[in-house]
């Protein structure tokens, strides 16, 4: 398994940055990996929704389906991933009120198929998916802070 872990403090109102991040439709405004997203629910979410979105990692695209397993509005989302290959990931997104402001914590704790070879392929992923995550919540950041 990889892991990756990064947090960013966001100039916005909690509820503001909630809206954004849970909208799937929304997802092209600010995660940098993202190319569509299909078959979105509406709004708001709940616990068992879910969508699937097409990603582009290391100029490889590829269909993720996302589950939504635990949702606490306006502070807690941890989604479930399925991705091709036996490939998933549990993603968790902390929001919390830092003064004027958000503190969005991201953690992407993801798998990929591999037997041996999986620990050596966790290395080598998590570097960029350490690089798309920052890109991503300097994007959401500068977008909410606009």
């Amino acid at each position: 398994m990889g892991e990756v872990h990064e947090t960013v403090e966001i100039g916005a109102p909690t509820d503001e940055v909630w809206g954004l991040v849970m909208d799937p439709n929304r997802l092209g405004d600010w995660v940098t990996a993202h190319r569509e997203v299909h078959d979105a629910p509406d709004l708001p979410l709940a616990e068992g929704d879910g969508f699937r979105q097409k990603l582009c990692v290391a100029g490889k695209s590829f269909d993720v389906n996302w589950t939504l397993v635990e949702c606490e509005a306006p502070t807690l989302a941890v989604w479930k991933a399925k991705g091709p290959k036996g490939t998933g990931a549990d993603v968790r997104y902390e929001l919390s009120e830092n003064g004027d402001g958000t503190r969005f914590e991201y953690l992407n704790d993801f798998d990929l198929p591999g037997g041996r070879l999986k620990i050596i392929a966790g290395g080598i992923a998590r570097a960029p998916a350490k690089r798309t995550a920052r890109k991503s919540l300097a994007r959401l950041k500068r977008l909410l802070e606009s």
